[in-house]
């Protein structure tokens, strides 16, 4: 296998591509599609709540209270959204085993990656992957893809076959399979959050907050890098 600093080295393409036939291959205008038609959906419900919550005070007075309310509902439904996403970094529930299991697999894993990600997965339990994309984040249940010199992400549900498998063998079977075919990956998984890395971050456990803060930190300096290359 080539060394993880060399990106993403298999090649291939993904055997659930077959069972999702009707979806575009994933790249760059798709996603970018992706991002465009969650901020549409989240405003359309936005701004209902939004006029209603301005319109009541003018009504009455005694209508401020119900204001209040619309406005609260406007502010948390795209946090109901971002907590939805924010469970592909959460650690699945495993079985009970002899505590050998995860060792182990915390090993392979850790031969996989490069020291950077080493040491974030240390202090993290999940992996920062530099793709084609953006910068992925994997954690056992999925992966979020942060875009948009590190200001917007996307979660996608996903998970490794087999309840059994200790959580860093999850994360070892979706690096793998992002390897081989990261838009495969990102067209076979679910979206369950497209939104502001920020609204993400307060959903996520403190572990789970820092590993989202280094993807952002890799994806702001890959832009320059591409920005210093392209000048």
């Amino acid at each position: 296998m080539a060394a993880a600093d060399q990106g993403l080295p298999l090649t291939g393409e993904l055997p659930e591509l077959a069972d999702v036939p009707w979806r575009p291959l994933a790249d760059e205008r798709t996603l970018r599609r992706a991002d465009r038609r969650w901020s549409t959906w989240t405003i359309a419900q936005e701004l209902p709540l939004l006029a209603t919550a301005a319109g009541l005070p003018l009504l009455s007075p005694i209508l401020i209270p119900m204001s209040l309310i619309a406005l609260a509902f406007a502010w948390f439904i795209p946090d109901l959204w971002a907590a939805k996403g924010a469970e592909v970094l959460r650690p699945p529930p495993t079985q009970a085993d002899d505590g050998g299991a995860q060792v182990r697999a915390l090993g392979l894993l850790g031969d996989l990656v490069d020291h950077e990600a080493r040491e974030l997965l240390t202090r993290t339990g999940l992996v920062a992957e530099r793709g084609r994309l953006g910068v992925w984040l994997i954690g056992g249940k999925g992966a979020v893809l942060v875009r948009g010199h590190g200001r917007r992400v996307q979660c996608y549900c996903v998970r490794a076959r087999g309840n059994d498998l200790p959580p860093a063998d999850r994360i070892a079977h979706l690096l793998l399979a992002l390897r081989a075919d990261e838009r495969g990956f990102a067209t076979v998984a679910n979206l369950s959050f497209s939104g502001a890395r920020w609204r993400l971050a307060r959903k996520l456990p403190e572990p789970a907050r820092a590993g989202l803060r280094a993807a952002a930190q890799i994806a702001r300096q890959e832009n320059r890098r591409e920005v210093s290359i392209s000048s």
